[in-house]
């Protein structure tokens, strides 16, 4: 009997991680004008036409993701059913990839990119990554996080300094501390944020 009932409670499980909602919808045109006119305030010589278009491709390509990774849940479990193989991809470092790789493909020429990782060392709540936009030349701390995972496929934004959810730091940091703890040698950070490990580059995904 309790076999039974184990087996009704693991298939209840997997029938709700297989249930199926509606995608995220794609952002609206005064988000992107509020998103453009943030970006566009992180320096004066932040160009406009800049702001606006990283701003229309953030919640563009943030859409299209939520396509093609099929998000129809929140991101926990999206995240379990990309582990288990039921959904292509979606956990948050292949949000922080593609929007990355997706806006250096524009060249901005008054605008950075950077990635971010909270939670790094924090035993008790789960590792997050994300893609962040500063002026050209400010530290990613002076930048504003672009967030597409934390509402399931829906665009968070907000200045890194102010978010209240996460405590962010450089990606590359993050990583060379991780490297030091599993090979037990000394990793450089130089001052471009480049990774050495036994004089050889490490470059992370």
């Amino acid at each position: 009997m309790a076999v039974t009932v184990l087996r009704m409670i693991r298939a209840l499980a997997l029938l709700a991680l297989a249930a199926c909602g509606a995608p995220p919808p794609p952002g609206q045109p005064d988000e992107v004008s509020r998103l453009a006119s943030a970006i566009a305030a992180l320096g004066p010589e932040v160009d406009r036409e800049e702001a606006q278009r990283a701003a229309r491709i953030s919640y563009a390509h943030t859409h299209r993701l939520a396509l093609q990774y099929q998000i129809t849940d929140p991101p926990i479990i999206h995240n379990t059913k990309v582990n288990m193989g039921l959904k292509p991809r979606g956990l948050c470092w292949h949000w922080a990839r593609d929007m990355e790789d997706r806006l250096k493909e524009e060249r901005f020429k008054t605008l950075d990119l950077h990635r971010a990782v909270a939670n790094a060392d924090n035993a008790f709540r789960l590792e997050h990554s994300t893609a962040v936009v500063s002026a050209r030349g400010a530290g990613y701390e002076d930048g504003i996080a672009l967030d597409p995972w934390r509402k399931g496929g829906r665009l968070t934004w907000v200045p890194v300094r102010e978010d209240q959810a996460y405590k962010w730091e450089p990606r590359n940091e993050v990583v060379a501390r991780a490297l030091e703890r599993k090979h037990g040698q000394i990793v450089t950070l130089t001052d471009d944020r480049r990774i050495l490990m036994g004089g050889v580059e490490f470059v992370p995904q």
